[in-house]
């Protein structure tokens, strides 16, 4: 979602700050800006729409060693000129940068904010005109951001210039990411390491409602009472390599080809003297619970789903799978001794946080299953298992949704075996095969292309069919279609779809049915049969072995229980194709956001 850098130091702050907010475009975004410092005070260059296009409006003459950027998705006021970031007080004393949401912002215009003309429709605006306001009620600048901070409510992470404290850049954080990043004669700060990491790698962690004095040669860390904290600095461990798209045309089709090279990264890191392994205390939390109840979003609960299917059919315990925005306002009755799974790519997801917030006061022990080690969900919750999967740019998450299965197998064998539970295969050889047969599909692309473009080409919707496992596989397989082709699509139970939904089967319509599952290949198959008979055009995707004539495509045989891990590249692929077909932005699709920052 939105994207905050900043720098001040002795170099040219405008390509720094440009370039930072190019490492965020894969966030998602509609408008980006950027402030700088000058002699002549704060001068803002923004615009609607890409980089590219705030690089033509920026004035290259401009001299300034500090400045702040933000990269905007849009949740108060529609994508424009006027409610693109930075945000100007009325004086133009103060400018602002800010991710989040601030909930009581109409109350505190009402009733603080009385005369102040507002030049836009967002909840930002009113933030920085508080500080101007408490500013002219004779406080110092810390002290009028200080005050202002604590009367709004909600989620924050912001950057803030005084054209009297030049030498200064104000920061706060309250449930929104940020970092302070610290190099030898500069400082910068960031929503993510990987924007600033063309400067530096070494980066300080911000902690919910502190304030933070970023100067050239120094940083301050307060609470908001005003006392200091002090805070090292860690190494973010990014390869610029692994951000770049090399000879790729886009970065989902880069990550769809890493996907065997993470399943064997996250072989060889959960493997110790030649066994799969995790940390013994994540072991001791999961024997202790109960039930698990997994917390995620989008793709993370499509993981979830099928981690539900491995803890309860290999480690025998009783799980939930909760939609985390749902959860956190709508909580169901919990066992005596829960724990509570958030399975999220970026570790910052909102929607999961505000829950972790919840069941951490509430006493309940947490695991985040997550790609990003110091993220937020990580930081806070008891135990962390990373995905290995290395930075995923592109907004359909794929490499990453592999990973958290492969890691949730895991998690649900060594459960089973501590129990002492019998288990009839070797996983970490299973594991293997299951890389080796992803890399088998990825090989036959041109053949997934011609059955996309058969398929895709000219249809306004498409159904997603499975039992069982598949089933899970089959929504996450409708969700990618959707998220970057934008084609309606939707997955379906098998059995389900004569239950109402087959009244929309016409002829041509797309139906893409997974049979990998022997216990319900009949089944599936007798589905596929009812939808053509109403005029459907069938896509069956099935496993070696389960096979028959017609069947569009057939997938190397693995375990039964890993087969999520195969079928699921192919309808990535198939994803990836319509949208190149409809020539829609495949890595940065429209209205949607990487990581999801606000709830």
């Amino acid at each position: 979602m939105c994207g905050i850098v900043g720098y001040i130091g002795q170099l040219d702050a405008k390509e720094i700050l440009l370039k930072g907010l190019e490492k965020l475009e894969y966030r998602g975004y509609d408008s980006a800006g950027i402030a700088v410092t000058t002699n002549d005070g704060i001068q803002v260059f923004k615009e609607v729409g890409r980089i590219a296009n705030l690089r033509q409006v920026v004035d290259a003459s401009v001299e300034t060693t500090a400045g702040i950027g933000h990269t905007r998705w849009a949740t108060h006021g529609v994508p424009n000129y006027s409610n693109a970031h930075p945000h100007q007080s009325a004086s133009g004393r103060f400018t602002l940068v800010h991710n989040g949401v601030i909930e009581n912002y109409h109350l505190l215009q009402e009733e603080l904010l009385q005369g102040v003309e507002m030049k836009s429709d967002t909840d930002t605006e009113v933030i920085v005109q508080l500080v101007e306001h408490f500013s002219n009620e004779g406080l110092e600048t810390e002290e009028a951001f200080r005050k202002t901070l604590s009367v709004v409510k909600g989620s924050y992470a912001l950057g803030l210039l005084d054209a009297e404290q030049p030498e200064v850049i104000f920061v706060a954080k309250n449930k929104s990411p940020l970092l302070v990043g610290v190099g030898d004669t500069f400082n910068v700060i960031a929503s993510d390491a990987m924007a600033m990491l063309q400067v530096t790698d070494q980066y300080v962690e911000l902690h919910d409602k502190e304030i933070v004095l970023v100067t050239s040669d120094s940083i301050q860390i307060k609470t908001l009472d005003g006392t200091t904290v002090e805070r090292a600095p860690y190494t973010a461990e990014l390869d610029m390599s692994d951000i770049e798209k090399g000879t790729y045309p886009h970065y989902m089709l880069k990550e769809m080809d890493e996907q065997p090279t993470v399943i064997r990264k996250i072989i060889s890191a959960y493997t110790e003297d030649g066994e799969l392994t995790i940390d013994p205390s994540i072991a001791q939390a999961l024997s202790d619970a109960d039930r698990l109840y997994i917390i995620a979003a989008g793709t993370s609960y499509h993981a979830g789903l099928v981690g539900k299917q491995y803890f309860e059919k290999i480690a025998k315990i009783p799980v939930e799978v909760h939609i985390s925005s749902e959860f956190g306002y709508n909580m169901p009755l919990l066992s005596e001794k829960p724990l509570f799974i958030f399975i999220s790519q970026s570790g910052e997801t909102a929607d999961s946080r505000q829950v972790l917030v919840k069941i951490k006061e509430m006493g309940h022990p947490s695991l985040t299953i997550t790609n990003v080690p110091g993220s937020t969900l990580s930081r806070e919750a008891d135990h962390t298992l990373l995905l290995h999967a290395g930075p995923e740019i592109a907004v359909a998450s794929t490499k990453a949704y592999v990973a958290q299965v492969a890691v949730l197998a895991i998690t649900a064998y060594l459960e089973a075996k501590a129990k002492g539970l019998a288990v009839d295969f070797d996983l970490k050889a299973e594991l293997a095969v299951a890389a080796n047969a992803i890399q088998s599909v990825i090989d036959e692309k041109d053949a997934i292309k011609n059955v996309t473009d058969t398929a895709l080409a000219t249809t306004r919707n498409a159904f997603f069919i499975g039992r069982g496992i598949d089933y899970c596989v089959s929504m996450e397989g409708a969700l990618k279609l959707k998220e970057i082709s934008y084609i309606q699509a939707e997955g379906f139970a098998g059995g389900e779809l004569k239950h109402g939904t087959i009244a929309l089967i016409e002829d041509g319509t797309p139906v893409f049915a997974l049979v990998s599952q022997k216990s319900v290949s009949l089944n599936i198959r007798g589905n596929v049969k009812e939808v053509v008979a109403r005029g459907a055009n069938p896509i069956i995707l099935s496993m070696e072995g389960m096979e028959e004539a017609g069947d569009a495509l057939v997938l190397p045989a693995v375990h039964e229980l890993l087969t999520p891990l195969v079928t699921v590249v192919p309808l990535q692929l198939i994803s990836y194709y319509a949208a190149l077909y409809r020539g829609c932005d495949v890595d940065q699709p429209r209205n949607l956001a990487k990581s999801v920052t606000v709830e």
